[in-house]
């Protein structure tokens, strides 16, 4: 392997492992899954993943706008509300953690 295609292989390895680090962190799947119909506010995502702290899905909900997957969008009316959607960024990964769901029903 001539050093271009190596370096091109290292970057994509990184790549694919900060992927992992995204997709890993717990309960991330599960928030993404429930977004993938339609926005939903805090208190509905919570209500779909009872098992799921307040406190953790902030955490997630950060990260995941941080990483550009979801998107928060505050809402003027009164009273004010907080929707989350997923980007299209956060639209291709629910369609790959699809496909893994769809491996894991077959074969696990």
């Amino acid at each position: 392997m001539d050093q271009e295609s190596m370096s091109s292989y290292l970057k994509m390895c990184e790549k694919v492992t900060q992927s992992y680090q995204i997709i890993g962190r717990k309960w991330v799947a599960p928030i993404i899954h429930t977004l993938m119909e339609e926005p939903k506010r805090f208190s509905e995502i919570h209500a779909l993943i009872p098992d799921l702290s307040k406190r953790v899905l902030v955490e997630r909900m950060k990260e995941l706008e941080e990483e550009g997957i979801i998107l928060r969008n505050v809402i003027a009316d009164r009273p004010v509300r907080t929707e989350y959607s997923l980007t299209r960024k956060g639209t291709e990964l629910a369609r790959a953690l699809n496909a893994v769901g769809r491996w894991a029903k077959e074969w696990l």
